[in-house]
């Protein structure tokens, strides 16, 4: 008797859509493969925009093997024609019996359509296998495609007692090597790294992607709204094909502006809110560069801004075994809750150990109001 089952082939069809996320915008990441009998006889991914979809790379592997077989895909086959030709029908080509879906496309052009060209055609179609575990995985994609703005996860090492550095500042390292080596994994995936300007000046970080595999670099992101901003900053000076990006408002200097810009950054004059850079402008303008994810890597104020704003989507906390007590520094600045009644919830929490760290991540859900 197999064991089998629709979660175990869907699982590796995540396997093979994560070795295209954050490389496939303005396309979410894919997988996809064909079973036979129960043999994985075709398998494939989306790489990037304009390439084959990934029902299209595993139809063609299986060849002939398709007819008669189950295909896996983590999204829905799409039915219109963009850069390649509508998957649905390669599908229906190929002889398809039965097709397994994570979750339908979010994308109004698809929304459906092309689980119904399947089942008009005769195939069955299962859905929901392992749904929300494909729904996490093109969050980003399904933010943008229905708002225009990127999804924001914030990112921070925490403490027990939820510091994010000592009195003085100083906060490398609390999270371990295996914990800030995941991050480099993370970066590896995102579109953007959005920082504040006080973390340029306390930590003059390179945000760049450093893996033993190489990697991408995605684009650094500053506020920094009245450019104080060093121009001998590392992130100004680096071999990087991704831009540095730096958002200010109109009490900037042109002349400061003028310099920047020649240094190579890309310089964004965004509309402000109480005397800062409009965060909700920020996240407009991302998402009009086709960014679909950023990860929000600090600091305080910016991350209190966003959560007040109700800007951030994600969160992925690492919590170290360490106890820096009550003057050290948190994670949000600037007025909270007042009440816990008022306060956001972290939902669909995802739990991983690091060493001694333990991540936690999940979806950040607001209170629309309180009695």
């Amino acid at each position: 008797m197999s064991l089998a089952t629709p979660e175990h082939y869907m699982s590796r069809a995540l396997d093979l859509a994560r070795m295209g996320e954050g490389r496939t915008r303005p396309n979410p990441p894919v997988g996809a493969l064909v079973v036979r009998a129960e043999e994985i006889v075709g398998e494939g991914f989306h790489a990037r925009a304009g390439e084959a979809h990934a029902e299209i790379h595993a139809l063609r592997q299986a060849g002939e093997r398709a007819r008669g077989a189950d295909l896996f895909v983590t999204l829905e086959p799409c039915s219109h024609q963009g850069r390649t030709g509508p998957c649905a029908d390669a599908v229906i080509a190929a002889g398809i019996r039965r097709v397994f879906v994570g979750c339908a496309d979010p994308n109004p052009q698809v929304a459906g359509r092309g689980l119904e060209r399947l089942r008009r055609a005769g195939i069955e179609v299962v859905e929901e296998v392992l749904g929300a575990e494909c729904r996490w995985l093109i969050g980003p994609f399904a933010r943008h495609i229905v708002t225009g703005l990127p999804l924001v996860t914030l990112k921070a090492a925490l403490s027990l007692d939820g510091r994010t550095a000592t009195a003085l500042g100083d906060s490398q390292w609390i999270s371990n090597e295996a914990s800030r080596a995941h991050v480099h994994e993370v970066r590896n995936r995102v579109d953007a790294i959005l920082v504040g300007v006080g973390t340029v000046e306390r930590d003059d970080p390179s945000l760049t992607t450093r893996l033993p595999h190489g990697g991408r670099d995605a684009v650094r992101v500053v506020v920094d709204s009245r450019l104080r901003l060093s121009e001998q900053a590392r992130l100004l000076h680096l071999d990087s094909s991704a831009p540095t990006v730096i958002a200010t408002t109109q009490q900037a200097s042109y002349g400061k502006i003028r310099r920047l810009r020649e240094a190579g950054a890309r310089v964004l004059v965004l509309p402000e809110r109480e005397g800062r850079v409009d965060p909700a402008a920020l996240l407009a303008a991302l998402g009009g560069m086709d960014l679909q994810h950023v990860l929000l890597e600090g600091g305080a104020t910016l991350s209190g801004t966003c959560l007040r704003e109700r800007l951030i989507d994600r969160v992925m906390l690492f919590i170290a075994p360490r106890l820096i007590g009550g003057d050290g520094k948190g994670l949000f600045d600037g007025a909270g809750a007042q009440r816990l009644a008022e306060a956001a919830r972290v939902v669909h929490p995802r739990l991983r150990h690091f060493g001694e760290d333990l991540l936690y991540e999940g979806e950040v859900v607001y209170v629309h109001g309180t009695d």
